[in-house]
């Protein structure tokens, strides 16, 4: 399908993607505009009309998530996003501000609930840095493989915010409640190899060319089966979890509203722009 005849949203400029559809098989490229591909206002914007727009294209089975450049993701753009977190962040901010902020978390929620529903099943190939909302992205995708050189970290407490947009929903239903619980309240990094030691990632390649080779793969064979018996896999197995999801993202939602805006994270913030270690008090 070319031409006249292709969906608006393969020749739409995105800012923080690139799509290109071949052989039933989308490649979804995070190309930034943000330094290592952060997740800034464009991202958010933008995710959810694309993956909407995959799902809804007859000619798209499967789709491959990868980021461009040496890494996946860095994460949240913490400084691109200052905009929307000041007003909550101002010491008098009462309920008009944070059921505004509530409503964004929701809305960025969507962005990453849009690759989950995408009912063309989504494999992820990450290399290099995977951090904090990046994660929170690939926990979305039916199907993950990394590069060597991947390293991935629920980095959010490092930042004084919890993490809010489906890690903590969804890492649980991937690789146990026990290592969610480590990656999430350390904030360490860990490497490919432990990655797919406790299954985040399902295999480990050489390098990135070698990942997102294999991603292809495994996207094509899907591409092959019945579409709507794909589907109805994919619908089956998210239905036992769904409520779990649902319930988890609401929940977080709320609870960030509350309670995030804190001294800590105005800290976290000001640490990012002063490129220092936060010192972090409980307040």
């Amino acid at each position: 399908m070319t031409g006249a005849d292709a969906p608006a949203y393969r020749t739409h400029p995105y800012k923080a993607f690139t799509v290109t559809v071949a052989d039933h098989v989308a490649e979804v490229t995070l190309i930034g505009p943000s330094k290592g591909n952060a997740q800034g206002p464009d991202f958010w914007s933008e995710s959810a009309p694309l993956f909407n727009a995959l799902d809804a294209d007859p000619d798209v089975r499967a789709v491959v998530l990868t980021g461009s450049g040496k890494n996946f993701s860095f994460g949240l753009d913490l400084p691109a996003m200052m905009g929307d977190f000041g007003k909550v962040l101002a010491p008098d901010a009462k309920a008009g501000p944070r059921t505004e902020f509530h409503s964004m978390i929701k809305s960025m929620q969507g962005a990453v609930n849009a690759v989950a529903d995408c009912r063309k099943p989504v494999v992820a190939a990450i290399s290099g840095w995977c951090i904090g909302g990046a994660v929170d992205l690939i926990s979305a995708a039916d199907i993950r493989v990394a590069s060597a050189d991947a390293k991935f970290s629920v980095r959010e407490v490092k930042v004084a915010i919890v993490a809010d947009m489906g890690s903590l929903a969804r890492l649980p239903l991937i690789i146990g409640e026990g290592h969610t619980r480590e990656l999430a309240l350390t904030g360490k990094d860990i490497d490919a190899a432990r990655a797919e030691k406790i299954g985040l990632v399902s295999d480990v390649y050489d390098d990135k060319d070698a990942a997102l080779e294999a991603a292809h793969a495994i996207a094509a064979e899907i591409a092959g089966n019945a579409p709507l018996v794909v589907q109805g896999f994919k619908d089956v197995l998210d239905h036992s979890r769904s409520a779990r999801v649902d319930d988890s993202l609401r929940y977080v939602a709320a609870w960030n509203a509350a309670f995030l805006p804190s001294n800590d994270l105005t800290e976290a913030i000001t640490a990012v722009f002063e490129k220092r270690p936060p010192n972090f008090k409980g307040q």
